[in-house]
């Protein structure tokens, strides 16, 4: 049992944190509304595995609050806060990664592709960036549902130095929000197939977008 001063202190301290935590939702949910998301391609999905790099995900959040939506969020303290900024967003969020939980996750992941838009950062929740891990294309065969390749650019932002160079969109940013066609993955399909597929995918994610 901890000695009474040092467990005010550890109290004060988790409040504090929490307190930090919801300014920094509301604020940013405040900063989300004001950005404004042009869509590029079809995306009107119903059921599907809407995969986007890491660092680019604040407005494909946005993009699908409040519509059936799905989220894999890593168990790090970063991705408690993502969490809880999702969950008031009306997503149902899955928490865990490929190093942690990855069976019991991607069991999830595919229970819910079934029935929702399941939303994942294919390069989180530690890179390498850019680099595509095979979840989302496992999970979309495995669910009979359509992988939807989602790209992101992001006119007046701030990019941080992080491993996936975080980018945060300013107040009245435009954005730029492209779906490529659906790929669909047969149950069948080969093991060397889904490695090729997923490099196919890493290529596409990682071009830039067409505009039309």
């Amino acid at each position: 049992m901890l000695p009474k001063e040092q467990l005010k202190a550890y109290i004060i301290c988790y409040m504090i944190n929490n307190l930090l935590q919801y300014l920094f939702i509301i604020g940013l949910k405040v900063l989300a509304i004001t950005w404004r998301i042009s869509k590029i391609g079809e995306n009107e999905y119903d059921r599907a595995v809407i995969a986007f790099w890491h660092g680019k995900m604040l407005p494909i959040w946005k993009l699908f609050s409040h519509k059936n939506s799905s989220a894999v969020i890593s168990l790090s303290k970063d991705g408690d806060v993502l969490a809880n900024l999702l969950q008031s967003w009306n997503y149902v969020v899955l928490r865990g990664s490929s190093s942690k939980g990855g069976k019991e996750v991607l069991e999830e992941m595919v229970k819910h592709a079934k029935k929702s838009k399941l939303l994942i950062t294919p390069d989180g929740p530690r890179g390498p960036i850019y680099k595509l891990k095979p979840g989302a294309v496992i999970a979309s065969q495995r669910a009979g549902v359509p992988l939807i390749i989602c790209k992101v650019e992001i006119k007046w932002k701030i990019t941080l130095k992080s491993w996936d160079k975080f980018e945060i969109p300013l107040p009245f940013s435009k954005i730029f929000i492209q779906f490529l066609p659906p790929i669909t993955i047969s149950q069948n399909t080969e093991r060397n197939d889904i490695s090729m597929l997923i490099n196919e995918c890493e290529i596409l994610l990682s071009e830039k977008i067409t505009f039309y």
